[in-house]
């Protein structure tokens, strides 16, 4: 059994997602940004979707949820709090729920934040998990409908996958996100010499992701809560752990 996932850009800088599980020739999209450059990856590929995982109500994530349906007869699959903002929805999804694909089996792990409904999807046998605007490397998604501490309990539920998972997110922001980390964690060699891969990749216009779990716990600042030196750097070394990851998140709003 293998996962094989093809990764491209929509709008300016969103990006969407083919799955195939090639035992079973299963194709899955994960989000819906924009029409054309989905048709131009199932025609580049050859796999049609029967189904449309989506991860929040978004407009950037669900804009041609109606289009593709229209078009592939798809399933549109998405978190039961948000159903009312999802359109064309067939099934809905809890936290905990398992949902076959090929030989896997996707878990639906709840992560609001960002949104007050947002699932990421996790294949534990691939080692891979969706996580759209939760988690993004280097960063996380702004709290739009959720105070930190909800934001907080989502990103530590990430945070405990294997150190191997890759992560796919919704955005290309790690450029952005890696200058805002330094001035958090400026000494940090880790993040430097990733800082300084981002800038090639980004140079060249090529993609940031996917990351992983293991490199986001080295170098990015909002799974990096408790780290000394950065407690040190924002004047918080005995604050709760939530409220270091708050300061943290307010700072990168007003960079």
């Amino acid at each position: 059994m293998a996962i094989e996932i093809e990764q491209f850009m929509c709008r300016q800088d969103n990006f969407g997602v083919l799955m195939r599980d090639s035992d079973s020739g299963e194709v899955a999209l994960i989000d819906a940004p924009e029409e054309a450059p989905i048709l131009a990856a199932i025609e580049r590929t050859g796999w049609v979707p029967s189904r449309l995982f989506v991860t929040h109500h978004h407009g950037d994530h669900v804009a041609a949820n109606l289009a593709l349906k229209e078009r592939f007869k798809l399933r549109i699959v998405g978190p039961e709090a948000e159903k009312a903002k999802i359109p064309g929805i067939d099934e809905t999804v809890e936290d905990g729920s398992r949902i076959p694909f090929g030989g896997e089996t996707i878990e639906v792990i709840f992560t609001p934040g960002h949104t007050a409904g947002h699932v990421t999807y996790h294949l534990p046998q691939a080692k891979v998990a969706f996580a759209a605007d939760t988690l993004f490397a280097l960063g996380c998604g702004r709290l739009l409908e959720c105070a930190p501490p909800v934001m907080f309990a989502s990103l530590n539920r990430l945070a405990a996958l294997p150190a191997d998972t890759k992560v796919y997110c919704g955005h290309e922001y790690t450029l952005a996100n890696a200058r805002f980390a330094l001035t958090v964690d400026p000494d940090n060699a880790a993040l430097q010499a990733r800082a300084k891969k981002v800038e090639a990749l980004r140079a060249e216009n090529r993609a940031t992701l996917p990351t992983t779990i293991g490199a986001e716990l080295e170098t990015n600042p909002f799974l990096r809560w408790s780290d000394a030196a950065i407690r040190k750097n924002l004047g918080m070394e005995n604050a709760a752990d939530v409220e270091v990851f708050a300061e943290i998140r307010r700072r990168k709003d007003s960079f």
